[in-house]
């Protein structure tokens, strides 16, 4: 098929756009906490049936097995969990464009871990990131009508989210550079270790409640737990694997951030939130920066 993998890409960032709106939802009524764990139970079970009905090849090396795991920690645990606070505290829309950040820091991390060579057009492409979400992120808050308001602390874990998901990159890169890994199991691995991970420790903590109680007595939660799950670690994930078997990476990971600019009609959609001039003026100029930082 033409143009399968500029398809899918684009398919994936749709994809990923509802999975900030689903999940911002359901932090709102379980809690930042609940959500992450219970997106990990969710995503491991979809993944693992993916696995056995597919027949999968799941024999890694132990390196391997390593890597993958700290990338979930780093991505998936801490990443994720201030990513959906900062749902909670800033909305998808903003918290989106934070993680616009990501391809930057992962060049950062990249140059100092990797020794990969930070070329000019990366160097540009950082600053001109930076410069969108700048624009963006200091519109005037009079201006728009949006029901969610930037603030200092939900900008910070915005920025914390972007920096757990380049440091899974980085890790998880790792583990592939040692050997050829399925997507699918790469990405189990990933997400059933940070569940194992997590679990205990909230349950020690006492932050995790019985997930049958809560969405027994909200059932939107569920909903809204189960669609961000689907939408993203499993419908996403399978996407994502499409678009860079059948494209150019930098083409594929291009079209997978344009995240920030999906999300502007579905605000006005689903929050009747009008976006600013200033605002969508921003965005274009933090998705021009990523679009540098991978085609070269």
């Amino acid at each position: 098929m033409l143009y399968l993998g500029e398809i899918a890409a684009l398919i994936t960032a749709f994809l990923w756009s509802f999975t900030s709106v689903f999940f911002s939802e359901a932090a709102k009524r379980t809690g930042s906490v609940q959500l992450n764990m219970n997106r990990l139970i969710i995503a491991s079970a979809l993944l693992l049936s993916v696995i056995i009905i597919g027949g999968l090849d799941y024999h890694l090396q132990n390196q391997q097995f390593i890597y993958l795991i700290i990338s979930g920690a780093i991505g998936l645990v801490l990443g994720d969990a201030f990513l959906f606070k900062s749902y909670m505290l800033i909305g998808p829309r903003y918290a989106m464009l934070m993680m616009a950040l990501s391809p930057g820091l992962a060049a950062l991390l990249s140059y100092f871990v990797l020794g990969e060579r930070l070329t000019p057009t990366i160097i540009t492409g950082i600053i001109i990131t930076v410069a969108g979400i700048t624009i963006a992120g200091t519109e005037n808050k009079s201006a728009s009508s949006s029901k969610y308001s930037l603030s200092f602390y939900g900008i910070i874990l915005g920025i914390l989210s972007a920096l757990g998901q380049a440091g899974g990159l980085i890790f998880a890169k790792q583990a592939f550079n040692i050997g050829p890994i399925n997507g699918f199991v790469a990405t189990f691995i990933r997400v059933a270790s940070s569940a194992v991970i997590l679990f205990p420790v909230l349950v020690l903590a006492r932050k995790y409640k019985n997930p049958v109680k809560l969405y027994s007595e909200n059932k939107k939660a569920l909903l809204f737990t189960g669609a961000g799950s689907i939408t993203g670690p499993f419908l996403g994930i399978t996407f994502s694997l499409i678009a860079v078997s059948n494209t150019k990476v930098g083409i594929a990971s291009t079209l997978m951030s344009t995240m920030p600019v999906l999300m502007i009609p579905l605000m006005r959609i689903i929050y009747k939130e009008k976006p600013t001039l200033q605002g969508l003026i921003g965005t274009v100029v933090a998705i021009t920066g990523i679009a540098l930082l991978f085609i070269q």
